[in-house]
């Protein structure tokens, strides 16, 4: 186990950060500069295993359409979905509804200020709740997402494997002792917290990390020994699995499309989808006799998420309008109402593809 840095190394650490966030962090994010836990949350959320440059436009559309935690107390599941679709791991924006009604039901509409009491709430982790509590409230306490894992086992040549929860538990009270002193101001405290986000993020890269450029470099003992890309440790390797869907793409003569809502738990869970089947033979039979052979194969492709592959083969049919599939749950949904819906990326992709397509679109 690594040891500890010193008192003095410690207050450096923290006055460099937060020196270097001032000048060279990032400081102009549409989440950023305002103290307003709503918007601190839901950017922590949506921030989560997704890319600034995605976030950034569904945060202008989520926050003009639900500009408070009260308006997103108070909107539908499907509105939620609506706005989220495309982001996926569907089961952050289920959290992020649950715990608005909360906040609004029992804390007054106001976030708790303390990260203890914002761990409690749906969806908040450790971290997040870290994040908020600091930024928006000047809270004394250390966030560990995967970025500042990184920046901190570098610093700290800390070679515990972070698949144990014991190293896990290690490293939290390190990064915790790094924090900005007892006599640090909340400004000093926020612009600490972002500070070990944006170094995570812009410097201390995964892969060649641009140590030159980092305010740490000369307190780094993993740049001292060159051993930057052996941090952080983690034994244990998220395996891949590849899945095979059949996806019904029925539309009737007005271009309403057949959805239904995938149960939860499981893949889209929640959200509006053409109807999910196992095999080519099993679609086939849901539907009717007269059906099937206007059935039209359209092109398979890969949709890849975290730890799985999907290879998606949409079947395409034209129904005549009225005409329900009794075997296949579900409902017309009109070309003007199903935009607005909680949708699976590829599914979206699809139907928006439909204006587009030669054939039945």
């Amino acid at each position: 186990m690594p040891k500890a840095l010193s008192a003095a190394a410690t207050k450096g650490v923290a006055d460099k950060v937060v020196h270097w966030q001032k000048s060279h962090g990032r400081n102009t994010l549409p989440w950023q500069n305002t103290q307003d836990p709503y918007r601190v949350w839901l950017s922590e959320i949506m921030l989560q295993q997704t890319q600034v440059a995605t976030v950034r436009d569904y945060f202008a559309r989520f926050t003009h359409q639900l500009p408070c935690v009260a308006d997103l107390a108070q909107a539908s599941a499907d509105e939620v979905m609506g706005l989220w679709s495309g982001l996926g791991y569907y089961s952050r924006a289920r959290n992020l509804h649950r715990c608005a009604q909360i906040v609004v039901r029992e804390h007054g509409g106001q976030f708790p200020r303390q990260a203890a009491l914002l761990q409690t709430l749906p969806g908040i982790g450790r971290s997040t709740a870290a994040a908020i509590a600091s930024l928006c409230f000047g809270e004394r306490v250390a966030i560990l997402d995967a970025n500042v894992k990184r920046v901190l086992t570098r610093l700290l040549a800390f070679d515990g494997d972070l698949a144990q929860a014991a190293q896990e538990r290690a490293l939290w009270a390190l990064a915790q002792s790094l924090v900005p002193g007892e006599d640090a101001d909340a400004k000093a405290m926020a612009r600490y917290t972002q500070g070990m986000m944006d170094l995570g993020a812009t410097v201390c890269l995964a892969r060649k990390p641009l140590c030159t450029q980092c305010p740490l470099q000369t307190d780094c003992r993993a740049r001292a020994g060159g051993t930057m890309e052996n941090f952080p440790v983690r034994s244990r390797k998220l395996k891949r699995s590849g899945q095979s869907l059949w996806l019904l793409w029925a539309q009737d003569a007005n271009n309403a499309v057949w959805l239904q809502r995938r149960p939860v738990p499981g893949i889209w869970a929640g959200l509006h989808c053409l109807p999910v089947f196992d095999s080519e033979a099993q679609l086939r039979a849901a539907l009717p006799a007269n059906a099937r052979r206007d059935l039209q194969v359209a092109e398979t492709f890969l949709h890849v998420l975290t730890h799985k592959d999907l290879h998606i083969h949409p079947m395409r049919v034209r129904l005549q309008a009225g005409r329900n599939l009794p075997a296949v749950p579900g409902a017309w949904i009109a070309a003007t109402h199903w935009p607005a819906l909680g949708l699976p990326a590829p599914v979206r992709n699809l139907l928006e593809s439909s204006g587009r397509a030669n054939g039945l679109g």
